[in-house]
């Protein structure tokens, strides 16, 4: 496959993230979940992004990483309203995620599309990494 992911720090990251998470905000791990698969001459990557606003996602690619970015903001209460929270199972704050593309991928050309909380890319897999056929030409044999 032509991708890596920054798997070696998702550990560090959570671990991280609970204990200096932000203050006074219950929080848990800021790993976005990400499948990805290639169908014909395209990857598509998806990253689990539940409850976060289109407005505050965050892609870039610089010297082939690809950057998702994405914030979940704690639900404001009514002014003044103190929360006491009993339970906060569920991930807020930003969330980021690094993917590795490789050589073969054409990042210039990546679509994006965010639909019940699923965010897909649709990266197109480089003309010049594609196979291709290479016609043998026939010489002709000259006797001496």
């Amino acid at each position: 496959m032509n991708m890596r992911t920054d798997h070696p720090f998702r550990q560090l990251e959570r671990l991280t993230q609970q204990v200096f998470g932000d203050e006074g905000t219950p929080s848990r791990s800021s790993a976005v979940p990400m499948d990805a698969y290639r169908r014909g001459d395209e990857f598509f990557v998806q990253f689990d992004l539940p409850g976060v606003s289109p407005d505050s996602i965050d892609l870039s690619v610089e010297r082939n990483v690809l950057t998702v970015r994405a914030e979940r903001a704690a639900e404001a209460g009514e002014a003044g309203e103190e929360r006491r929270w009993q339970v906060a199972e569920r991930p807020r704050g930003v969330f980021s995620r690094r993917v590795f593309l490789g050589d073969a991928l054409d990042s210039d050309r990546i679509e994006a599309d965010y639909e019940a909380g699923v965010l897909t890319l649709r990266i197109p897999v480089a003309e010049k990494a594609q196979p291709r056929r290479i016609a043998v030409g026939r010489r002709e044999r000259v006797d001496a």
